[in-house]
C-alpha cells in the first residue's frame, strides 16, 4: 500500500502500480517550533518596523523554489511604490549571485531583507510571527513543509499552481497563482489593498484542524484494515 501527501504524487504512483491501494493525506502541521509569537514582539526581535508590511520567503533557497520570481514581483513598480517588503530567510543551495544580481538590477536593496543563514529552530517562530503572508513561488513541487509551518503559525499563503500546493491552500486560506512574477505581484497587492489578512487567517485556523497527526495515523490504520 501507499500513503501519499498529495493527489499529484498519487497520480505519479499510478505509473508504477495501478493495483496496490493508495490513499492521500496531507502532511500534518509542523508543531515542534514553538508557539506563534505576536507580530509586534516578533518584529521587535528581528529589528523590523512595527508598522511595516512583510511577506516571507522561508527555507532553503534552491532553483525550483522560485525566489527569482518573488524578487521580480518585488520589482513591480506598484510594489516598489508601496510599504511592502520581502523577508528572505534561509540558506542558499543555489548560486547566490543570481539573486544578488536581480536585487541590484532592480534596486531592491531597501525592499528585500535577506537572512541567508540556517535559521535555528528556536528562531523560526519569529520569522513567521513577523510576517503577514507566506509566499511560495515554486516552479515545481510535490508538496511543501513550508505550507505546514504556515498553518502551524496561522499565516495565509500565496502559492503557485504546481504539484500539491493548491490542495493545501484551499477554502480561501490564501492565493493560488500561476508560475508568473506578475501574478505573484498581483496577489501580494490584492492581499494588502483589500485587507485580506484577518479573513484569511480565520480560514487558515479552520483548515488547520484537518492537519493533525492523529488524522495521519487514522488514515494509515484504515489503509491497513
Amino acid at each position: 500500500s501507499f500513503v501519499t501527501l498529495s493527489k499529484s504524487v498519487k497520480e505519479d504512483i499510478k505509473q508504477f502500480s495501478k493495483k496496490k491501494p493508495t490513499t492521500v493525506t496531507p502532511h500534518p502541521v509542523y508543531d515542534s517550533y514553538g508557539a506563534l509569537v505576536p507580530k509586534l514582539a516578533a518584529r521587535k526581535h528581528l529589528k523590523l518596523d512595527a508598522d511595516g508590511q512583510y511577506v516571507l520567503f522561508f527555507g532553503f533557497i534552491r532553483k525550483y523554489k522560485g525566489l527569482d520570481l518573488l524578487l521580480e514581483a518585488m520589482a513591480d513598480e506598484r510594489i516598489k511604490n508601496s510599504n511592502i517588503k520581502a523577508v528572505v530567510a534561509g540558506e542558499y543551495y543555489d548560486d547566490k549571485a543570481i539573486y544578488d544580481k536581480i536585487i541590484e538590477e532592480h534596486d531592491l536593496q531597501d525592499s528585500v531583507i535577506v537572512k541567508d543563514d540556517f535559521i535555528p529552530n528556536d528562531e523560526v517562530r519569529y520569522y513567521f510571527g513577523a510576517s503577514d503572508v507566506v509566499v511560495q513561488p515554486y516552479k515545481t513541487a510535490t508538496q511543501s513543509g513550508i505550507s505546514q509551518l504556515a498553518y502551524h503559525f496561522e499565516k495565509p499563503m500565496i502559492v503557485t499552481n504546481v504539484g500539491g500546493l493548491p490542495e493545501i491552500v484551499d477554502n480561501d486560506a490564501g492565493y493560488v497563482v500561476n508560475v508568473d512574477s506578475t501574478e505573484i505581484a498581483d496577489s501580494i497587492l490584492h492581499f494588502y489593498e483589500n485587507n485580506r489578512e484577518a479573513e484569511m487567517t480565520e480560514n487558515v485556523i479552520e483548515n488547520k484542524k484537518r492537519y493533525s497527526w492523529s488524522n495521519l495515523t487514522k488514515v494509515i490504520f484504515d489503509l491497513i484494515d
